[in-house]
């Protein structure tokens, strides 16, 4: 089995490169869902938020997100634990997840976050979805319903594409100038054929 990460900065499309992996029946690990359940069902994550971040973090047996967002977006140091108590445990649900598709040839994990949570080294190949900033704006504002200055502060919180680019196999061009379904296509056959 060849696993693959999928990553890529906000608004740059990796959800869209997902869902074209998708119709090669490749199934796809979304990180950042599977993440928002884990916060909200796990009581190793639970527990441990609660100790090191806040205890009123949880209401009605639910992560309060608006809350959490709040204390870790203003504080590097909690987001630092915050990162250290969930990316483990989002770790051990992919790997647990990987078992139950070991049919497949190919699984894939979609993160934006995957450099910055150090997943990188858990797959045979990392896929860099690219788009210019400018166009990663107006994608993530129309798409979020915000301001451009909302985006634009959630990007500082991202490694910079150029880093994501050189630590990647793979780049995928999402700038409305290249063929999305061909550079997916020319992909697959590039991992298949190198395994």
């Amino acid at each position: 089995m060849i696993k693959i990460g999928i990553t890529g900065g906000i608004g740059s499309g990796k959800s869209v490169v997902c869902e074209l992996l998708k119709l090669y029946d490749i199934p796809i690990y979304n990180a950042d869902v599977e993440a928002k359940r884990l916060n909200d069902e796990s009581p190793i994550i639970r527990q441990k938020l609660t100790q090191n971040i806040d205890e009123n973090l949880y209401i009605s047996g639910k992560l309060d997100k608006q809350r959490f967002a709040q204390i870790i977006f203003n504080d590097p140091e909690k987001l630092r634990i915050a990162n250290s108590i969930i990316h483990p445990e989002l770790q051990k649900d992919f790997l647990r997840w990987v078992e139950i598709h070991s049919d497949s040839d190919i699984v894939g994990m979609e993160a934006a976050l995957l450099f910055e949570a150090n997943f990188q080294r858990m797959f045979d190949k990392v896929i860099m979805v690219y788009a210019p900033v400018s166009l990663r704006i107006v994608r993530a504002s129309q798409r979020d319903r915000t301001t451009s200055e909302k985006i634009e502060e959630r990007l500082r919180h991202q490694f910079p594409d150029e880093e994501k680019v050189k630590l990647s196999d793979f780049v995928i061009f999402n700038d409305e100038k290249h063929s999305l379904i061909m550079q997916v296509s020319d992909l697959l056959n590039r991992i298949r054929t190198n395994r």
